[in-house]
């Protein structure tokens, strides 16, 4: 199971809930559509945190990279309606930064995997 690990700061305009309950909305879409597996939203605690967090943490757990690739390709093909959600979660975020996280030590017990 890998995650795509989403820090985010919303709107100064924003309502926290709102968001949430947005978060919800799209992330159960995309669990009924199968997508992705299960997910989680964090908000940091009474501001303990460094400079570098964000206000919110959202995890995603998809199978694999090629779970993601499809997850991203299914989304490019839904119509403006049933991106109604996706819409008003986005429009609420002022900033955003993704990594995707896997399981380590992992069944091929490399340090580093790369092409180059």
């Amino acid at each position: 199971m890998n995650l795509y690990h989403c820090m985010i700061e919303l709107k100064s305009d924003a309502k926290a809930l709102a968001f949430a309950a947005s978060v919800e909305q799209w992330m159960g879409e995309l669990k009924a559509l199968d997508l992705i597996g299960g997910w989680r939203l964090l908000r940091r605690k009474m501001g303990l945190a460094s400079d570098l967090h964000e206000a919110f943490l959202l995890e995603i757990e998809l199978e694999d990279l090629a779970a993601l690739e499809t997850t991203f390709r299914a989304i490019a093909k839904l119509s403006e309606s049933e991106m109604r959600h996706y819409e008003l979660m986005h429009g609420m975020i002022a900033s955003y930064t993704v990594g995707v996280y896997r399981p380590f030590p992992d069944p091929e017990r490399r340090e580093r995997v790369a092409l180059i």
